[in-house]
C-alpha cells in the first residue's frame, strides 16, 4: 500500500516489529506497538536509531507523553470508517507537542483526509493506487473552516 507523507509517495524506512519480534540492529528505524513500547521503553530509547510506537485506537496516548521528545513516528489505526477515536489520539499528541510523523493507517479513505490532515496527520497508509490524486482532491474540497486549523501545545 503506498505510503504518503506531506501528499506524496515515499518509501517506508521503519520496520515494524510485532509483539515481541526481534528488534533489527540498533541504526534501524523500528516501531513498536504499545505493549512492547511499555515493556522494554529504556532499552528502546537506548537504541540509537529513530524509534516509533503504533497505538491502537484504545491505547492511552497518556502513555508516551512523557517520550514525545524520543520518538520520530507515531503510527494510529483507522479500524474502520465508522470509528473515530484515532482523530482524538492525534489531537492530543499534537497538542502535548508532538512533532514527528504523525501516520494514519487501516480504513484510511480519500474522504476523511482533510479531517485527518487538520487534526495533525502528515501521513497516511492508503489502498488506493492513486493516493497522491486522491490527497490532493481531498485538501483542495474546502478552503473555508469554522475552526482554527493549528494545533499549538497546551
Amino acid at each position: 500500500m503506498p505510503l504518503l507523507r506531506q501528499g506524496r509517495a515515499v518509501a517506508d524506512i521503519w520496520t515494524h516489529v510485532e509483539g515481541e519480534g526481534e528488534l533489527p540492529t540498533d541504526d534501524v528505524a523500528v516501531t513498536v506497538d504499545a505493549a512492547r513500547w511499555s515493556a522494554d521503553r529504556d532499552r528502546l530509547i537506548a537504541r540509537s536509531g529513530p524509534l516509533g510506537v503504533r497505538l491502537a485506537n484504545n491505547d492511552p496516548v497518556d502513555l508516551l507523553a512523557e517520550d514525545l521528545g524520543q520518538l520520530a513516528l507515531i503510527v494510529l489505526h483507522f479500524p474502520k470508517f465508522s470509528d473515530g477515536r484515532a482523530y482524538s489520539q492525534a489531537r492530543r499528541l499534537r497538542r502535548l507537542g508532538f512533532a514527528g510523523e504523525l501516520r494514519a493507517t487501516g480504513n484510511v479513505l480519500q474522504d476523511q483526509l482533510l479531517l485527518m490532515t487538520r487534526v495533525g496527520f502528515d501521513g497516511f497508509v492508503m489502498a488506493a493506487p492513486d493516493a497522491e490524486r486522491r490527497y490532493e482532491a481531498a485538501l483542495a474540497a474546502y478552503d473555508h473552516f469554522y475552526q482554527p486549523r493549528r494545533i499549538v501545545a497546551a
